[in-house]
C-alpha cells in the first residue's frame, strides 16, 4: 500500500469515519510513521478550533488536499455504495424467493412422488389382502370338505368312485367319495381351468337320464373339490362336462371325465 493512501485516511480517521479494516491497517501504519502523526494531531487541532468555535483555523496544504479528496470520495461513492446495496439486497431477495419457490415446488414433487408411491403400496397390500382372503376361504372350503370325506368314509355303504379323464382332457384325474342318501364329494385334479364364459358341470347318470349336480370351476393347479347332492335312486355313472358358466339342464358340451358303468 502506498503512502498516499495513509495521506487520504488521516482526515478520514480524524474525524473517525474510516471502516474498521482500514481502521486496523491505518493504526499499525501510525504507531512508526511521524509524517502520519504530525498530519493527524494537525487535524484534529483544526477540528478542535473548529468545535469550540474559535477563530477560523487553516489546515496545512497537505491537509487540506487530503481532506478534499477524501471529501470527493465520501460525497458520491456512497450513494453508489447505497445503490449497489439496494441491488444486492434486491437480488438476495429474489435468489431466496427463487431458494424458496424451488424448495416449494422440490417438496411438492417429493410430497407428489411419496404418495404416488403411498397409493401403490395400499393398493398392493388390499391386493395381497383379497388374495390372503380367497386363500383361506378356499383353504376353508378344502378342509370342509376333506372333514366331510372322512365322515362319509366312516359309513361303511359309502363307495369310492374313479373317475377318468375323456375327450380334451385326458390326463384329468378324479374320485368321487359316495354316499346313496348322504350325497358326496368329488374330487379332481389335472383338470385345466375352464375358458372364459365356461365351467364344468357335474352329472350322476340314473337309467340313462342325467341329471345336474352342480357347477364348478378348478384352481391354477387344475383341482378342485365339489360336494354332489343326493339322487333319487342308485347312480349307474357320475359324469363331468364343460359347460356355459351358469351351467344347463341337460349336457351340451364335451365329456372330461366319467367313471365306469
Amino acid at each position: 500500500m502506498s503512502h498516499e493512501t495513509f495521506d487520504d485516511q488521516v482526515a478520514a480517521y480524524a474525524l473517525d469515519v474510516l471502516e474498521t479494516s482500514e481502521r486496523a491497517a491505518f493504526e499499525a501504519h501510525l504507531a512508526g510513521c511521524a509524517r502520519c502523526e504530525r498530519t493527524l494531531r494537525e487535524s484534529r487541532e483544526a477540528l478542535a478550533a473548529v468545535a469550540l468555535d474559535g477563530p477560523p483555523a487553516v489546515p496545512p496544504p497537505d491537509v487540506k488536499a487530503a481532506l478534499m479528496r477524501r471529501l470527493a470520495e465520501e460525497t458520491a461513492p456512497p450513494r453508489r455504495r447505497s445503490d449497489t446495496r439496494r441491488l444486492w439486497l434486491r437480488g438476495a431477495v429474489v435468489a431466496a424467493a427463487a431458494m424458496v419457490v424451488g424448495g416449494f415446488l422440490t417438496g411438492m414433487f417429493v410430497a407428489a412422488r411419496y404418495e404416488a408411491e403411498l397409493g401403490r403400496v395400499a393398493r398392493e397390500t388390499s391386493r395381497l389382502r383379497e388374495d390372503l382372503a380367497r386363500q383361506e376361504a378356499a383353504l376353508q372350503a378344502r378342509v370342509t370338505a376333506y372333514q366331510a370325506v372322512v365322515d362319509l368314509l366312516r359309513d361303511p355303504s359309502t363307495r369310492v368312485i374313479a373317475l377318468k379323464g375323456a375327450g380334451p382332457s385326458p390326463t384329468a384325474e378324479g374320485r368321487v367319495v359316495w354316499h346313496e342318501t348322504a350325497g358326496g364329494q368329488v374330487l379332481i385334479t389335472k383338470l385345466p381351468p375352464a375358458p372364459a364364459g365356461k365351467a364344468y358341470e357335474m352329472w350322476t347318470i340314473a337309467g340313462g337320464k342325467p341329471t345336474a349336480a352342480g357347477v364348478f370351476q378348478v384352481d391354477a393347479s387344475g383341482q378342485a373339490i365339489h360336494r354332489v347332492p343326493p339322487g333319487a335312486g342308485p347312480v349307474d355313472v357320475f359324469a363331468v362336462t364343460l359347460e356355459p358358466e351358469s351351467g344347463v339342464p341337460a349336457p351340451t358340451g364335451p365329456i372330461v371325465l366319467a367313471s365306469a358303468k
